[in-house]
């Protein structure tokens, strides 16, 4: 029997929820889920290592390496070829104060080390 999966801890979430291209394009979609959203903007534009990005997010580093590789083959396809990407769902936990914790040191906060006992668990299973 599988071990049963973590909740992702993400701090923001998207401003926009779909990109795409302004013509032509594929008909068909590329879904990010929004674990996989976060990893991008923790690595990518934060700056944060994958170790930095694991604490964060609550989860062991090599999930995040997983995580972050399809999140990036998701936007090379969507790039590659014009699809349109849209980012929703996935099995996350919204930070409880994300409006002010969307920076590289949120880990430091207690919600990052689970005492805040928020249990908020959005399970959105696409």
């Amino acid at each position: 029997m599988p071990r049963p999966k973590k909740c992702r801890r993400v701090c923001a979430l998207p401003r926009c929820s779909s990109f795409g291209p302004l013509e032509g394009g594929h008909p068909e979609p590329v879904g990010m889920a929004l674990e996989e959203y976060e990893a991008i903007r923790l690595i990518d534009l934060l700056g944060c290592t994958q170790e930095e990005c694991a604490r964060q997010m609550g989860v062991a580093r090599s999930t995040v390496q997983q995580v972050y590789d399809q999140a990036r083959r998701k936007l090379a396809l969507s790039l590659v070829e014009g699809r349109r990407l849209t980012i929703s769902g996935g099995d996350y936990m919204l930070c409880p104060q994300a409006e002010d914790c969307a920076g590289r040191n949120c880990a430091r906060r207690d919600c990052a080390r689970r005492r805040c006992g928020c249990g908020n668990c959005t399970q959105n299973k696409t």
